[in-house]
């Protein structure tokens, strides 16, 4: 499916709440950002209980049901858990994982709210999810005309609505803290191997699980806990972030002036954390234009050029990390440019 727009997960709330009361809308995605989520908030919204079924799991008899003879002609049984007697969300999750036949089974139920002689009660709604072809995820090719039958949305991950909803749902302090401070590590695109990858569901993952451990939980612990979720970059950079934390090391504290960069072997993953957190900051605050900036943002060159020089004495590879374009954001060109201009000039001053 190839959407031109994506939503986040308010508009997708508004659009259920003004199409998906009149229409069956299908919800695009990638695996771990919320979908099955939001149809739940969206049934509970409404007063209406939420029945989840798994496309993958489903054969056809599971939705048309089985027949039995009655007064001398068939019929057919549809399921207890579709044929109910008051309105609720029938929420078709994986819809296009299933099979084609799966698939025909559901085009009267979708289309008509009805299984054979059964109609779902009025103001029930249909809803159907999946993930799209490139998230490495099962899915088979939907038919035209069931794709036909349905309003197509994609949902896209939004890290400051992530971060409303965590402040409400007792998300670990590490975890909110490092996505406050790396929204750009939120979610991270499917890998084509076996391994975990970042989605809001690891993070929160992650954040039971060191619930569950206790507060004293140690570094080691912590690698393992986040191997387990996240996208292995995105591990590394967390337990830096966690070292940094308890190391009382401050990335502002570092910009000011007022502490250093860490230069022990062994704080050499806080030192790439603190470099990768201010390329982040820089991307964030520094405008495309050297004309738009504020008296806050020039501050902040002063203090990121300064702060550069240095960590270019510590480790040229990591200073260069620090300038290179991460997941296609790059700093402001204006920035490079002088940057590499008055690096001579800095270092001098540093040495002199």
């Amino acid at each position: 499916m190839n959407l031109t727009i994506t939503v986040n997960h308010r508009q997708l709330l508004d659009i259920l709440l003004n199409v998906g009361l009149v229409r069956p809308v299908f919800i695009w995605g990638a695996p771990g950002i919320g979908k099955s989520a939001i149809v739940e908030e969206f049934a509970h919204s409404l007063g209406l209980e939420c029945v989840s079924l798994l496309g993958s799991q489903l054969a056809p008899e599971d939705i048309i049901g089985v027949p039995q003879i009655k007064d001398g002609f068939s019929q057919f049984c549809p399921p207890r858990s579709i044929a109910r007697q008051e309105p609720y969300v029938l929420f078709l999750d994986e819809l296009n994982a299933c099979t084609s036949e799966v698939q025909k089974a559901f085009y009267s139920l979708i289309h008509e709210r009805r299984i054979g002689e059964y109609h779902l009660p009025e103001g029930s709604i249909v809803l159907g999810a999946g993930n799209r072809a490139h998230d490495n995820a099962i899915t088979r090719p939907m038919s035209s005309a069931l794709i036909n039958r349905m309003f197509h949305v994609e949902l896209t991950a939004s890290p400051r609505l992530w971060l409303e909803w965590a402040g409400q749902h007792n998300i670990h302090p590490y975890v909110y803290d490092y996505i406050t401070s790396r929204p750009d590590h939120l979610w991270s695109r499917p890998p084509k191997s076996e391994e975990p990858f970042s989605t809001p569901r690891a993070w929160h993952m992650l954040s039971d699980a060191i619930h569950s451990w206790g507060p004293d939980i140690d570094v080691d612990s912590l690698r393992v806990l986040a191997a387990g979720c996240l996208t292995p970059q995105h591990a590394t950079q967390f337990l830096a972030y966690i070292r940094q934390v308890r190391s009382q090391y401050a990335l502002d504290k570092i910009l000011s002036g007022q502490q250093p960069w860490p230069d022990k072997p062994e704080e050499r993953d806080v030192l790439y954390f603190l470099a990768q957190s201010l390329r982040a900051r820089l991307v964030k605050e520094l405008p495309p234009e050297r004309s738009r900036l504020s008296a806050d943002s020039r501050a902040l060159v002063l203090q990121a050029k300064d702060r550069i020089t240095e960590l270019a004495d510590l480790s040229l590879e990591i200073a260069r990390m620090a300038v290179t374009p991460e997941d296609g954001r790059e700093l402001p060109d204006w920035f490079v440019v002088e940057l590499f201009r008055d690096l001579p000039r800095l270092a001098d001053k540093r040495n002199g």
